[in-house]
């Protein structure tokens, strides 16, 4: 990126609150002076935001608040002025029903609090599932110079000989124990081994995802989505992002810049390319809708169909995010399918996709597979078409039981989660494993906030009978870290008035991964009258932002943004000084 064009000091966009000789700028010198600060620590430098999503209640960033020390760090090395700003931290594992009824709030704070304060650019610090493009599209809106610090994976799990990973593990042999096949000091001891150390989850979950794909699309350090969060190379990389967001804000190397269309369709590849979490198309429809591209469905299956599947991690292989790194990361990976890629995309240290993974080497082909040994000849994900699903809804295919790919059975319909907590161990409950299981009322609107129970559970009859897999339908979203055949983000959401809100106990539903078809098989005119028989859930909220959700939330088709937050005319900066 040329540096011809740097800004002068006086360009700064920090310049208007600090700059002038003026009553009002002289109490913003005052009042920083107040804390502490000399002129000279501020004037005419780079402000730069670290917008930090620590806290107390989200173990993936647990870490983050020493982490925001060293980003100061680089940010004084370089020239700036850095300033901490606190920005609700999405936590996947404590808030309910789930952190996606967040990250909209999430994304505003971020995008006002870059506008209404003297911010020249931003690092972005996060790493849990939501957070990742809760401040991606903030900052994509307001489009000020920034750079991503992800938070990076956890360690590897370890209980007695065996290599734990979050989330897919957990799943697993909570299954075995539902079975009667581990007991309670078993499940305790892999309890205390599953978590060893700050970090977002070690399998290729939502996370993980996130970070690889964002690395793709250009704000993050090439081969720094993978390092571990504990690692001391971490802790090297929160400085560089510091001294990099100075030089960003001089040489106004804007997001825009970056977050082109072929940078999507990298991010798109690369998630194909690494088997990665349903919930990032989603989110990437999101981004991208706040760069002014439209992604649709049709692009990921597009994308899908001609990307194979090399990095070998689960939940649908074998290995973890700290190995994901030993053998090359995303650069190694890339590397393996950069004639699928626009290798003339910018990124946020000033190269080319091309130059970024030039002369990147995978170390391990195990775990990175090549070409000839992929996983699968296509990505791990399908988008399926029919009259249960008008809009599309997702599979991760390769996840799933093969024989489960064609399947044809009868629905056992649950109504919302509440039914299903209260009836899926039943022992009367009228269920086989040819069954169709199907979950309602748990999309956008809802749930609310279309939250992660997609991986509708076994129940327990089948689950001691052997069974481990069978086919569920829900409007619902899975975490990245599950597997199963399981159709998720139905659209229209059955809270919406889609035809999944109609579906009863017994009717045919018929699941053809190959042909790209979910099939419900009822006659037109039986579903014109259950239609016409349909009402419409009661709303939730009376009031307040779950009031503002609910009515401005987009389908899953459409990334679940705020219809007012879509990408148009830019908002006036302030205006009164």
């Amino acid at each position: 990126m040329s540096s011809a064009a740097r800004k002068r000091p006086e360009d700064l966009r920090s310049h208007r609150w600090f700059g002038p000789d003026d009553l009002r700028s002289f109490g913003h010198r005052s009042r920083t002076k107040g804390m502490g600060f000399d002129t000279e620590d501020f004037a005419g430098k780079p402000v730069i935001a670290l917008l930090n999503t620590w806290s107390d209640l989200n173990t993936c960033h647990s870490h983050l608040r020493e982490r925001a020390e060293q980003v100061k760090r680089g940010v004084w090395q370089a020239g700036g002025f850095p300033v901490e700003l606190p920005v609700m931290s999405l936590s996947e594992q404590f808030m309910k029903p789930t952190s996606m009824l967040y990250r909209n709030l999430t994304a505003m704070e971020v995008e006002e609090t870059l506008r209404c304060h003297p911010i020249d650019g931003a690092v972005l610090m996060g790493g849990c599932d939501k957070t990742v493009p809760a401040l991606l599209m903030g900052a994509l809106t307001m489009d000020l110079p920034c750079v991503f610090l992800p938070a990076g994976p956890m360690l590897k799990g370890r209980w007695r000989n065996e290599t734990l990973g979050s989330g897919s593990d957990a799943w697993k042999f909570w299954a075995e124990r539902c079975a009667g096949k581990i007991g309670c000091d078993a499940w305790r001891e892999i309890e205390d081994g599953i978590a060893r150390s700050p970090g977002v989850c070690m399998t290729m979950g939502t996370a993980a995802t996130m970070a690889c794909v964002v690395e793709a699309l250009g704000f993050i350090f090439p081969g720094a989505a993978s390092i571990p969060a504990v690692q001391s190379a971490h802790s090297r990389l929160a400085v560089a992002c510091g001294r990099r967001a100075v030089e960003m804000v001089w040489q106004d190397v804007r997001p825009s810049r970056i977050a082109t269309r072929a940078a999507f369709e990298n991010a798109v590849t690369t998630l194909m390319a690494i088997g990665g979490s349903t919930n990032a198309i989603v989110h990437l429809i999101a981004l991208a809708g706040r760069a002014g591209t439209k992604l649709t469905l049709d692009d990921f299956d597009r994308v899908s169909r001609r990307t194979p599947l090399l990095a070998d991690m689960r939940p649908t292989g074998r290995f973890l995010m700290e190995d994901f790194h030993d053998a090359g990361g995303v650069p190694a990976l890339l590397g393996r399918i950069r004639d699928l890629l626009d290798l003339g995309c910018l990124n946020v240290v000033g190269k080319t996709l091309g130059e970024a993974i030039d002369g990147a080497e995978v170390l391990d082909d195990q775990v990175i597979r090549p070409r000839d040994g992929a996983l699968a000849s296509e990505g791990g994900m399908a988008v399926l078409r029919g009259n249960l699903a008008p809009d599309g809804c997702v599979i991760k295919h390769l996840a799933a039981e093969p024989r489960l790919r064609q399947h044809t059975g009868p629905a056992l319909v649950f109504r919302d989660y509440p039914d299903l907590k209260a009836r899926i161990d039943r022992d009367d409950l009228p269920v086989t494993a040819d069954s169709v299981i199907v979950l309602q009322n748990a999309g956008p609107v809802g749930a609310p906030g279309m939250p992660e129970w997609g991986m509708l559970p076994i129940p327990k009859k089948l689950l001691k009978a052997g069974v481990r897999d069978m086919v569920r339908l829900s409007d619902a979203r899975m975490s990245g870290t599950s597997y199963g055949a399981c159709v998720l983000h139905i659209a229209p959401e059955s809270a919406a008035g889609g035809p999944l809100a109609w579906v009863q106990d017994g009717d045919l539903i018929e699941l053809d991964v190959a042909g790209r078809r979910l099939h419900w098989h009822v006659s037109d005119e039986e579903i014109a009258r259950r239609r016409a028989a349909w009402n419409a859930p009661a709303p939730r909220f009376a009031r307040g932002y779950g009031k503002l959700f609910s009515e401005e939330v987009t389908q899953a088709h459409e990334g679940c943004d705020f219809r007012f937050l879509h990408h148009g005319p830019p908002t006036p900066e302030p205006d009164i000084f």
